[in-house]
């Protein structure tokens, strides 16, 4: 069949870390990834935000990637960009006009309310990533997503022909919005079990125990919740990776570790190539993930992947991931934290035990092709008119 991804902000071909670019980047390619694998013809919509941008890309057999003009083509804040979606949508509707594909799977609420618009008789599979009321509920007046999104998201969950979510604990979210649950399924994320393993190259490191943290640099992934854990932690250093050295996050991470006289071994070492990722993951003794709400939660798989321990905070996604498998704390809470992390470090057996539980997990129910497939029997129950029956692919 002949799918089109439409993910407004989430360029699959940007560099990862940023503070509009993370899971979803990934998510996006791999599953196109994925599904071409399968033998399907994909194209991934994705938002102009560069000059140098050419129309479009080719990212690999039966994959290409497609540049939309909406708006400048320069960075626009994810939260910025409602403006310019009538263009975008325009543009789709252009497209699918002179060649219409088979199932239209948007990515992100701007991305579904573009798709419902432009795509006509088109049957239409929405992904959210993240729901406005989780984001308002934990970040309340610091949340800067446009003031219609929240009613906008339960438009689309109404409007499109199937919801995946990511995990039970949206499924209970968009149930609490009205969408009716036999029209969800659950397909999680994914991830690349060739990189992510627990044999390959490892990251230099010194003898010190290494707690790792790597994400978007953004105040919700809970990345300070890591620092006032390790003053607990005196015997262990922690590396903080991902976004730019400059950012207004990293900068303040910097300062804060500074502040608590752990510059000497707090490392905050900006965005690392994604194909070093592996071999960072598995030079630690311990990841860890604990930000205030997560829609999924792609580090703790990969890190679990990779064979390395996890201590992750108890919300969204990790419920299903880490639990059994890792180490769960409350949110927000570094004595917590720290006395888990502690527990980890000290107990050689149990870091064996976690990391064997994690890599079996990760390649029982998060490798791609699984993934891949679960999506794509969702496609065809859509394409044959069959929603109600959408609920038997939960789990």
């Amino acid at each position: 069949m002949k799918v089109d991804l439409i993910s407004e902000h989430a360029d699959p071909l940007a560099a990862i870390g940023g503070v509009d670019s993370g899971g979803q980047n990934v998510h996006v390619a791999r599953l196109a990834l994925a599904l071409a694998d399968r033998g399907h013809t994909v194209v991934v919509h994705t938002r102009r935000s560069s000059a140098s941008q050419p129309g479009s890309v080719r990212l690999a057999g039966g994959v290409t990637v497609e540049y939309v003009t909406a708006g400048p083509a320069q960075r626009v804040p994810k939260d910025e960009l409602s403006a310019y979606m009538p263009e975008f949508t325009e543009r789709l509707a252009r497209s699918w006009a002179v060649r219409p594909p088979d199932v239209v799977h948007a990515h992100f609420w701007m991305s579904g309310q573009a798709a419902l618009r432009a795509a006509g008789g088109i049957p239409v599979v929405q992904t959210f990533h993240a729901l406005g009321t989780v984001k308002r509920r934990w970040q309340g007046e610091a949340d800067t997503s446009p003031a219609h999104r929240i009613e906008t998201e339960r438009e689309i969950g109404l409007r499109a022909d199937a919801v995946l979510a990511t995990c039970g604990d949206e499924v209970r979210e968009l149930c609490a919005m009205g969408i009716p649950e036999h029209r969800i399924a659950v397909v999680p994320c994914g991830v690349d079990l060739e990189a992510f393993r627990p044999d390959g190259p490892v990251a230099p490191r010194t003898e010190r125990p290494l707690v790792l943290s790597i994400g978007r640099m953004v105040p919700r992934k809970g990345v300070d919740t890591v620092l006032r854990a390790m003053r607990q932690l005196p015997g262990a250093d922690l590396v903080i990776a991902g976004g730019g050295h400059g950012d207004e996050e990293a900068v303040r991470l910097r300062e804060l570790a500074e502040g608590y006289g752990m510059g000497h071994r707090v490392h905050v070492i900006g965005s690392v190539p994604r194909t070093h990722v592996p071999a960072l993951m598995r030079s630690a003794d311990v990841v860890v993930s604990v930000p205030w709400y997560e829609p999924f939660g792609m580090v703790p798989v990969e890190a679990m992947a990779c064979g390395v321990p996890v201590v992750a905070s108890a919300v969204g996604g990790h419920l299903d991931t880490v639990a059994g498998a890792g180490v769960l704390v409350p949110p927000r809470r570094p004595r917590a934290l720290a006395r888990a992390i502690e527990e980890v470090l000290g107990d050689a057996g149990r870091r064996a035990e976690l990391g064997a539980a994690g890599a079996r997990r990760a390649r029982e129910r998060y490798g791609w092709p699984r993934v891949a497939e679960r999506t794509e029997a969702v496609y065809t129950q859509v394409m044959d008119g069959k929603v109600g029956r959408l609920a038997a692919l939960g789990g």
